[in-house]
């Protein structure tokens, strides 16, 4: 693991006495994170739904911080103006943020593209709305305090490769990942400014979203592991933190994703790694 103090000395953004606001931080990767962060002295805003959840990750959190240095945040992200308020009790708590996991996601599959307008849209609004409506609302103040500052935003896999199964899910990580990649080229040419973006891309991750798993299967990382691996690459300022897991190792990622954009510059069907006509060339283009 890589220790506390070498990533504060390398990221002054993770200082201690710093201010983190993470998103969906009532479990899952952003709890993990929280608990992370307050180990390092940093103050914590865990804005997630309200409820026994928010408040059983509060607990946690001040286990390790003490009470006065967290500060949970009952927060719909798919609705600017919670979003906004969030923002302004995190300031005025705290003061300025250094750190941002726009974190918060969901899973519902809505179905088929031509179903479910209504859920289609829930699911848009939390997943890639809570992202923008959380940089709308804090990355101003990031630039006007003049301090280091990171925003990290939760893509997935599945917004890259978008194999089928949840349409809904791969459109709005697409969509997180290609706001993400537009934030950090503003950002870079914003005079003076001292934040950056990233896109967390987590691997089989056991969190809230593990559809029908009631413990850790096998092949999943911890929210733990994730943030550490984060938290490594954001050292090395990477801006794509692609993380692996027990089943699946970053060469394998690499091809799919190789193989993903290949079907546009190949000419080939769309997702033809899951096309009849394919299946076979994808399996040789993998066990090269």
């Amino acid at each position: 693991m890589t220790s506390n103090a070498e990533i504060q000395t390398a990221l002054p953004a993770f200082a201690s006495g710093n201010v983190a606001v993470i998103t969906g931080g009532g479990s899952g990767i952003g709890l993990a994170a929280a608990k992370r962060f307050a180990a390092m002295g940093m103050k914590t805003v865990l804005a997630d739904l309200g409820g026994v959840r928010l408040d059983q990750a509060q607990q946690a959190v001040a286990a390790i911080a003490g009470d006065d240095a967290v500060l949970p945040v009952p927060t719909d992200v798919s609705k600017p103006d919670e979003v906004d308020r969030l923002a302004e009790l995190a300031c005025g708590a705290f003061g300025a943020v250094s750190v941002l996991m726009n974190n918060a996601g969901v899973g519902n599959n809505p179905g088929k593209p031509w179903e479910n307008r209504d859920a289609w849209k829930r699911l848009l609004d939390t997943n890639f709305w809570g992202v923008v409506h959380g940089v709308e609302a804090f990355a101003p103040r990031m630039l006007a305090a003049g301090k280091p500052g990171l925003i990290i935003n939760t893509g997935s896999k599945q917004g890259i490769t978008t194999p089928p199964g949840n349409l809904a899910y791969n459109v709005s990580k697409a969509g997180v990942k290609t706001f993400t990649e537009g934030l950090a080229h503003a950002l870079r040419n914003e005079p003076g400014a001292k934040v950056s973006a990233h896109l967390l891309i987590p691997g089989f991750t056991y969190t809230g979203l593990t559809e029908g798993a009631t413990e850790k299967p096998a092949g999943a990382w911890t929210g733990e592991q994730v943030i550490d691996f984060m938290l490594a690459s954001l050292k090395q300022d990477d801006f794509y933190i692609l993380c692996p897991d027990n089943e699946v190792t970053r060469p394998t990622d690499e091809k799919r994703m190789a193989w993903a954009i290949g079907d546009i510059i190949e000419n080939r069907p769309a997702l033809s790694r899951w096309h009849p006509d394919h299946k076979d060339a994808f399996a040789a283009f993998m066990n090269r």
